[in-house]
């Protein structure tokens, strides 16, 4: 019996769930094509990095209207820094869901026998 494997092909696999490489949808809107600027190896990696960088971004964002709000700047409301703080949790949380997604996924390829 000859057991013949073929290679995955990520980029079919992708297709086939209507997104480009970098996972952005094929379809935009009204049929419209998406367009993006990068394609390739690289690109999961750097939706990755994008990510990681709001999060930091709105975690910081918080903290300053935080620091604001305790120092009675008038300007900073006690809802607009609720809301950040919310927002900032929201996405540190979606991070480390997708974090331990991604973990359990290559926990279970490595224990995959070949």
């Amino acid at each position: 019996m000859k057991l013949e494997l073929k290679p995955f092909d990520f980029n079919q696999a992708v297709a086939r769930a209507g997104l480009r490489p970098d996972g952005t949808p094929l379809a935009k809107g009204r049929g419209q094509v998406a367009e993006t600027a990068e394609t390739g190896a690289g690109s999961f990696r750097t939706a990755m990095a994008d990510a990681l960088q709001n999060v930091s971004r709105d975690q910081l964002e918080a903290q300053r209207l935080q620091r604001e709000f305790s120092l009675d700047n008038p300007t900073v409301s006690l809802e607009g820094t609720m809301v950040a703080m919310q927002k900032s949790q929201v996405g540190f949380q979606a991070a480390v869901q997708v974090r331990n997604r991604l973990l359990s996924a290559y926990t279970d390829i490595m224990n995959m026998q070949v």
